[in-house]
């Protein structure tokens, strides 16, 4: 093996760096037992690209490293000194070319450089710059080309630090699964406070749960993502805290007996609009004394007005303020006056304008106003609306909606908290996409 130091042949400087490695390669040799190191190429190449960023080394570099690799006879890599093959390749430019899959000759060499000044190989330039072989009786008296001890040499180096990048993967995708189920935990449980007309800012809890959600990348740190989930945990505690409050003063129950379970279908997907089907009462009014087994054809009463008659009890109005509406209905506020929506009477008045343009017939909008009542249809619409071209027919959607509600299967609440989720996961999936 030479002992000297390798110069570069030509114009090519002698760096420190090289001086470094070739010295480093050089102690490796002479410690004891190093003659019986042995390393399988393929394997270390895996843990290479694993921490090629910890290394300095470009993926492009990493190819020709690959195919420097490919002109060594064995699978194993072991020091000459052992009785193995010389770890030096000479393939010639255009043939490593070809094994680098037709690298261009000035981006080859680039790449050739960017190993060499790395440490993780040596190059050993002839006189005349051409690498070779010379071969006496039998045996190889001289190699030039690119010698591959380096590799040997810093082996368990480039082991360890590929089990860091191992490690650090693992707790990034860790800290990911634990952020995705928090921000989902934090919808359904924001989805169910409103269910249940639970008292508290749920508008603002959701304005949180979106901001944090924005933040979200595919480039954040460690240390960021950390950070980012502790601050998801803190706002899902706070919104737990509500909730478990609520439960222990008994009040979950749907029905009259304190002690009797309510039975409800659990919702497990918030990807459609349709979350808004449930079984058991939608929010509706109901006549005073009535026979829990009366008709529901009562409903077709011309004194009703809007789906109430004279004498009916209305049900409280759910905790739908309208600040949340527009935010997950955004695009109505293009069909009011003014371009603005500042109350009720307005949006009800943007819904008026929207219904034909979608294509609403007026037999549709009248059994949508008799069942669901002026507010909850003006909001249907506007749902509709935000959802675009997924819905083809308007219309016959509005009078599904429209039936499953008169069956007591559908309220507006969980429509509005699908269309706030599916804003607080778009821009996320974009800068996926984009990345």
């Amino acid at each position: 093996m030479q002992t000297h130091l390798a110069t570069p042949f030509g114009r090519r400087p002698l760096s420190l760096a090289m001086v470094a490695t070739q010295i480093e390669a050089s102690e490796f040799a002479g410690r004891p037992g190093a003659t019986d190191a042995v390393v399988h190429k393929w394997r270390l190449f895996r843990s290479l690209t694993e921490a090629k960023d910890l290394l300095g080394v470009t993926d492009r570099a990493l190819t020709v490293l690959h195919a420097l690799l490919s002109f060594h006879p064995e699978t194993a890599l072991a020091l000459a000194d052992k009785g193995g093959a010389p770890l030096v390749v000479f393939p010639s430019n255009k043939t490593l070319s070809i094994r680098a899959h037709g690298m261009a000759p000035s981006t080859l060499r680039r790449h050739l450089a960017c190993l060499v000044d790395v440490g993780l190989v040596i190059r050993r330039d002839s006189p005349n710059g051409k690498r070779f072989v010379r071969r006496g009786t039998g045996q190889i008296d001289v190699v030039f080309g690119f010698d591959l001890s380096p590799l040997v040499a810093r082996a368990t180096e480039i082991e360890r630090l590929a089990e860091e990048v191992r490690a650090e993967e693992s707790a990034i995708a860790l800290l990911r699964e634990r952020i995705s189920l928090m921000r989902r935990d934090i919808v359904k449980m924001i989805a169910t406070g409103l269910e249940e007309n639970m008292p508290g800012d749920w508008v603002e809890l959701h304005r949180q749960c979106l901001s944090l959600a924005g933040r979200y990348a595919r480039n954040l740190s460690r240390a960021e993502l950390d950070a980012l989930a502790a601050e998801f945990a803190l706002l899902a505690g706070e919104i737990g805290k509500l909730l478990e409050t609520r439960a222990k003063e008994g009040n979950m129950s749907a029905n009259a007996a304190p002690n009797e379970h309510h039975q409800q279908k659990q919702i497990t997907d918030l990807d459609d609009i349709d979350l808004g089907l449930r079984e058991g009462r939608p929010e509706r009014t109901e006549p005073s004394g009535s026979d829990p087994g009366a008709p529901r054809a009562a409903r077709s009463d011309p004194s009703r007005v809007h789906g109430r008659a004279a004498g009916e009890k209305r049900v409280a109005p759910r905790a739908y303020s309208l600040a949340m509406t527009l935010a997950a209905c955004p695009d109505i506020v293009d069909y009011a006056k003014g371009g603005d929506i500042g109350n009720w009477a307005e949006f009800r008045a943007a819904a008026a304008i929207v219904r034909p343009a979608l294509g609403v017939s007026p037999d549709a909008w009248a059994r949508a106003l008799e069942v669901l009542g002026e507010h909850d249809a003006s909001i249907v619409v506007a749902a509709i609306l935000q959802r675009g071209d997924e819905i083809k027919s308007a219309g016959g959607y509005l009078r599904v909606l429209t039936a499953k509600a008169e069956q007591g299967e559908f309220s507006v609440g969980p429509v509005l908290m699908t269309l706030l989720r599916r804003k607080t996961l778009k821009p996320v999936a974009c800068r996926q996409a984009s990345g």
